[in-house]
């Protein structure tokens, strides 16, 4: 794995030589045995395809259920329509009683979306990255549709290909983003 901006020997500012970084030297200095071997480990299980799968669904999940919280915050039932009529009518404890309810409903139903398509995606390009055996913009490509593809695929094969081609066109335009060189 390599850091963008890093060449062999070097280490980020305020890292040791040998901490445990890309290019930063031929061992881990000043660390004990027990303590080299805890740091491969931690790399094998973030190279892991289940453990990027797992962090990618879980921290999915948290961010949909803010997501999700913020959204319901945002919307209100008009007086004009029945449902505002009927709530309006309410007392004041009921009505902040279903307010909360609904906000969790969808916190809860957000998060479990995120989760699900931060965690498909995830696992998607690691296999697939995985399986080419290279870290290029064509796996973000290739696993967009894929994901999109599965996400669509209840409605149909229409919307199965929709999905293909959104995802992978989104994934792309993220991915070509977060891979432009920074200017420092």
């Amino acid at each position: 794995m390599n850091i963008p901006g890093m060449t062999t020997g070097m280490a980020p500012a305020g890292a040791t030589a040998g901490a445990g970084f890309p290019g930063a030297g031929a061992g881990m200095q000043g660390m004990s045995e027990q303590e080299q071997a805890m740091v491969k480990a931690m790399h094998a299980a973030m190279e892991s395809c289940p453990v990027k799968t797992v962090i990618s669904g879980t921290m999915g999940f948290g961010l949909g259920g803010v997501f999700g919280l913020f959204m319901a915050s945002m919307s209100y039932d008009s007086t004009f329509t029945p449902q505002g009529k009927a709530i309006m009518d309410l007392p004041w404890r009921e009505q902040v009683r279903r307010g909360f309810k609904d906000m969790g409903s969808r916190s809860w139903s957000s998060a479990k979306n995120f989760g699900i398509v931060g965690a498909l995606y995830s696992g998607t390009e690691c296999c697939v990255e995985g399986l080419r055996a290279k870290n290029d913009l064509s796996n973000s490509v290739i696993s967009g549709c894929i994901t999109g593809g599965i996400l669509g695929a209840k409605a149909g094969p229409q919307a199965a290909a929709a999905g293909c081609a959104g995802f992978a066109a989104f994934s792309a335009a993220i991915d070509a983003y977060m891979r432009m060189p920074s200017e420092e």
